[in-house]
């Protein structure tokens, strides 16, 4: 019998994308600027900043925002 399952996959970056995490201690507007099959670097378009880290993102939704929002 069929029941709810909720499914996750990880989102197909694209060097040169503009994301908005909106939660958790990431959260912000980020340029995707590097990317390998385990890690992303995103740079702050703000500060400039650039960090890397091990994937984690999954797309919930695309949007028409304004960006970077200050």
């Amino acid at each position: 019998m069929p029941t709810s399952v909720t499914v996750f996959a990880p989102y197909p970056f694209v060097i040169g994308e503009k994301i908005h995490i909106s939660q958790g201690p990431r959260h912000g507007d980020w340029m995707v600027v590097g990317l390998d099959e385990r890690k992303i670097t995103l740079r702050c378009p703000l500060s400039g900043k650039e960090y890397s880290w091990d994937r984690f993102c999954y797309m919930v939704e695309k949007n028409e925002q304004a960006w970077p929002v200050a």
